[in-house]
């Protein structure tokens, strides 16, 4: 019994260790290569971006004056402005919102949570990660035949929303589906054992500790939305617009109007497009006010999504 109780000791030759130490050094080294290409990738991106927003700025910065986001377009560019685009952006991203990610969310918990596990479920998920790779421009033309044909909803911002609703829904779904996946099994398991039915399970603890990842896809995919040109165009955005849709909200019962989901639109993209296709400086510097617009938008839109996961999942204890 005593000589079980022994330590057992293994020792190597020396040249083992020597080729254990140079293995190791090796595997090292391609560490410092690989970090070294990631931080050359990242810098490039990262360079090229503000190389291009610094030239924004530089070409008009001088054009952002209360005046231009108080103007409608205009043939002379010294007093054109963005308050038919900025508006139009605003209601056609607003009908995306409340179309597409609430269809979104439930589609990504349904295939994650409930959906039966079989040649269907694997067919829609490997359709909808297509989907999400799939150009803008596609979406343009099954939204021209869709809705402004086959609907008859025109020409109009109820068009327009759709499109897009169905751009982000795919990128919306991936990102349920992994803030869903990433939820530990083990608190599913509690809530069962203590006789929760799997809708409270869902309600109650998978969807609190998952809309961080959620919120942060969400917010993603708007960003996309709010810079799309190829498919409003296709759809028959209008390049110039020189009046505002009705207001949603009326001063008269029942104090909500729907009658501008019916209206021509135009939005920041095609405003931007619009003026950078005419020749002139001036209609030029308005092109680059306008990117600085779109660009600080996207900006303060991914900085959210990363400010509200951080402040969410401070919130979530295990």
């Amino acid at each position: 019994m005593a000589s079980l109780s022994r330590p057992i000791t293994v020792t190597a030759s020396p040249s083992a260790l020597g080729e254990l130490r140079s293995n190791v050094a090796r595997r090292r080294r391609w560490d410092v290569v690989f970090a070294a290409v990631g931080v050359i990738a990242t810098s490039v991106g990262v360079i090229t971006l503000l190389a291009l927003f610094i030239d924004l700025l530089l070409d008009g910065y001088h054009r952002l004056t209360l005046d231009f986001f108080l103007s409608y377009p205009s043939r002379r560019p010294e007093q054109a402005g963005i308050l038919s685009a900025w508006v139009g952006t605003c209601l056609v991203m607003s009908v995306t919102a409340v179309v597409g990610v609430p269809l979104a969310v439930a589609a990504g918990v349904y295939l994650e949570e409930y959906a039966p596990r079989n040649w269907v479920t694997t067919l829609i998920e490997i359709n909808v990660s297509n989907l999400a790779a799939v150009p803008s421009i596609v979406y343009g033309l099954l939204a021209l035949g869709l809705f402004v044909y086959a609907l008859n909803f025109g020409q109009s911002i109820l068009s327009a929303g759709l499109t897009l609703a169905l751009m982000i829904m795919p990128i919306i779904v991936v990102a349920t589906r992994e803030a869903v996946r990433a939820v530990p099994h083990a608190i599913r398991e509690a809530a069962y054992a203590v006789g929760a039915t799997r809708w409270q399970v869902t309600r109650d603890h998978v969807l609190p500790y998952s809309i961080p990842g959620i919120a942060t896809g969400v917010i993603i995919g708007l960003a996309r939305a709010i810079g799309e040109t190829a498919p409003l165009i296709t759809i028959g955005a209008l390049t110039f617009i020189a009046y505002l849709p009705d207001p949603p909200i009326t001063t008269t019962p029942p104090f909500i109007n729907f009658n501008w989901l019916w209206s021509g639109f135009t939005v920041l993209p095609i405003q931007m497009f619009n003026w950078v296709s005419r020749p002139g400086t001036a209609f030029h510097a308005n092109a680059a006010a306008a990117g600085i617009v779109i660009v600080a938008l996207t900006l303060v839109m991914n900085a959210f999504a990363i400010w509200l996961r951080y402040r969410l999942r401070k919130r979530i204890t295990w």
